[in-house]
């Protein structure tokens, strides 16, 4: 495909840039999939689901990752509708979740949006040792396994002791 094919397409690099970016971050099949398991409080349910989904994408298509972060470490104006795109909607979306269980008395007053940072933070972590730093985990960690202990840690530091526990 010649660059004058890509043009006339998209007028600047920045529409071809958000186009690249909708397709391959997938944030309305990833909310699709997890927003449904809010309304069952399933706290262990929701993040195993979505950390699942975050890693599978990432692994599938590891070339998201490295444009996110080639164009956040240039400073790049492109790296912001990436932000938009995907790491806002669902930073919001697992906030809003936090916030709630927080009003429900299931987790501790914690600050929403910092909590679901730590949570997106913890599997970006892993997705970064992984794929730029090619550490693969032990063959009997599935993804699965990965997302659930993730989850476990996460929820372990948020979530209130059970009565008698502490």
């Amino acid at each position: 495909m010649s660059e004058a094919i890509i043009f006339k397409h998209f007028a600047t690099k920045e529409g071809l840039y958000t186009a690249i970016l909708e397709a391959k971050a997938q944030t309305e099949e990833i909310m699709e999939r997890v927003a449904p398991l809010s309304a069952a409080r399933d706290d262990a349910v929701l993040f195993t689901t979505l950390a699942t989904e975050i890693i599978e994408r990432t692994q599938a298509d590891p070339t998201l990752m490295r444009l996110l972060l080639f164009s956040a470490l240039e400073g790049h104006a492109l790296a912001e509708p990436f932000f938009r795109s995907r790491l806002k909607q669902i930073n919001l979306f697992v906030s809003r979740y936090i916030r709630d269980r927080v009003a429900a008395g299931a987790f501790r007053g914690v600050d929403p949006l910092q909590a679901a940072w730590n949570f997106m933070g913890m599997i970006t972590h892993h997705l970064l040792l992984r794929e730029l730093f090619h550490q693969k985990p032990p063959h009997h960690l599935t993804t699965e396994r990965i997302a659930r202990e993730i989850v476990a840690t996460f929820l372990h530091g948020i979530q209130r002791p059970a009565r008698g526990r502490r």
